[in-house]
């Protein structure tokens, strides 16, 4: 079970990779929250690792590149430490 915080408590965790690197796949699946969160405003609940275990965040998507993806407010997570994410 995930913790969930707030995006602006990202900076404060030390994120680590996940226990399996998927982070093919989730740039694929990303690609659609990048689009419902610049067209339709949409949230996305990311879960991603750190080394106080997991820990869960709902918001916007703006974009992802093939190492990160980047939040609403300038904040990045790295797709290697995502465990999972739904729209």
């Amino acid at each position: 079970m995930a913790t969930l915080i707030a995006k602006e408590e990202i900076p404060d965790y030390k994120i680590v990779p996940a226990f399996v690197d998927k982070s093919d796949y989730w740039q694929k699946e990303l690609n659609y929250a990048v689009r419902l969160g610049n067209e339709f405003k949409g949230k996305t609940s990311i879960t991603f690792e750190t080394t106080l275990g997991p820990r869960s965040v709902t918001t916007t998507v703006w974009s992802v590149s093939d190492h990160y993806l980047q939040l609403k407010g300038g904040t990045t997570i790295p797709l290697n430490s995502l465990i999972d994410v739904h729209f």
